[in-house]
C-alpha cells in the first residue's frame, strides 16, 4: 500500500487503533474529546504497537444523530491539529463518508487514508475525491445509513451479494484511477448477528479480489449479543474473532484494544512458522 509515496508493508497483519472524538460511540471506553485524552490515546496506540490511527468525528451508532459535514469537521480539526503537533509522523486514517471532510483532512492535515463506511453511497462525490487525492481508500459494505441499516438485512445470498457489491465498486474506483483499495466486509453494518458470523466464516473467500482486507469487529454487537454481555466485557470475544480473521486473510485489524490485537498477530505469526 502506498502511503504518502512510501510503501506500507502489509505482508504481516497490522493494527489500526480507533480514536473516537465523539460523545456517543457505542463503546464508552473509546470516546476521547479533550486535548489530554486525545494525546494519551494516540500515545497508547503507538506504544501498544498500532501502525495506523483511525480518527472518527461521527458515531455510526444507530442511536446517534447524523452530523453535518461542518459539524464533523469542527471536531476533526480540533483533534488533528493536536495530533499533527504532537505526533507528526503517525499514519492517520479518517473515518468519514463526506467527500468534503476527506478532502480537507488530507490536504490540510496530512491524513493518509480515507475510511468510508458507506462505500461511496452517502456522498456521490467520494470516489472522484479519493481519486483526486490519490490516497488509499477503505471500501466498506453497508446498506442504508448508520441510522437505518438495521432495516436492510434481507439478502437472497449474503456472500454473493457482498461480492457483487465489491466487484462493481472496485471496477468504478479502478476506472477513476484509484490504486490502493482496502476491502472491509462491514461487520455489524446492515447484518444480523447470524449474518455477521456467516460473513466471518466466509472471510477467506475475499482473497479472490487480491486486495488488502480489513476486519473491524472490535467489541461489536455480534459478540456481546451472542454472549449476553455488554461491550465493556467483550474483549475476550474480540480477540477470538481477531485471531480467526488473521488466520483467514485479514491484513488490518481495526480495534479499540491495540495491545491484545498485536499479541494475537504475533502468536499467529509464530504458529505460521511451525511445520508438523
Amino acid at each position: 500500500m502506498n502511503i504518502k509515496g512510501e510503501l506500507f508493508d502489509l505482508s504481516q497483519p497490522v493494527v489500526m487503533g480507533i480514536l473516537n472524538i465523539t460523545p456517543d460511540s457505542f463503546y464508552a471506553g473509546s470516546r476521547k474529546q479533550g486535548e489530554r485524552e486525545i494525546i494519551d490515546r494516540v500515545w497508547q496506540i503507538i506504544c501498544d504497537g498500532g501502525k495506523i490511527i483511525d480518527i472518527g468525528g461521527q458515531s455510526t451508532n444507530p442511536k446517534s444523530t447524523l452530523l453535518s459535514e461542518e459539524e464533523e469537521l469542527e471536531r476533526l480539526r480540533f483533534a488533528l491539529k493536536i495530533i499533527n503537533r504532537e505526533f507528526p509522523d503517525i499514519v492517520l486514517s479518517v473515518d468519514t463518508f463526506y467527500s468534503k471532510v476527506a478532502k480537507e483532512c488530507v490536504e490540510e492535515y496530512g491524513v493518509a487514508l480515507i475510511n468510508d463506511v458507506s462505500g461511496g453511497e452517502l456522498d456521490k462525490n467520494m470516489f472522484d475525491t479519493v481519486a483526486q487525492l490519490n490516497v488509499p481508500y477503505v471500501l466498506m459494505h453497508m446498506r442504508g445509513t448508520p441510522q437505518t441499516m438495521g432495516q436492510y438485512t434481507d439478502y437472497g445470498n449474503l456472500i454473493q451479494e457482498i461480492f457483487y457489491y465489491f466487484s462493481e465498486k472496485i471496477a468504478k474506483l479502478r476506472r477513476l484511477g484509484v490504486n490502493d483499495i482496502i476491502l472491509d466486509p462491514g461487520f455489524g453494518f446492515s447484518k444480523t448477528v447470524e449474518q455477521n458470523y456467516e460473513l466471518m466464516a466466509s472471510l477467506r473467500g475475499f482473497s479472490v479480489f487480491d486486495l488488502p482486507l480489513l476486519a473491524g469487529i472490535s467489541r461489536k454487537r455480534m459478540i456481546y449479543s451472542l454472549l449476553e454481555i455488554n461491550p465493556d466485557e467483550s474483549l475476550n470475544g474480540t480477540t477470538v474473532l481477531n485471531t480467526f480473521a488473521i488466520q483467514n486473510g485479514a491484513n488490518i485489524l481495526r480495534v479499540h484494544d491495540v495491545k491484545e490485537a498485536v499479541q494475537a498477530i504475533k502468536i499467529c505469526a509464530e504458529l505460521g512458522k511451525s511445520k508438523f
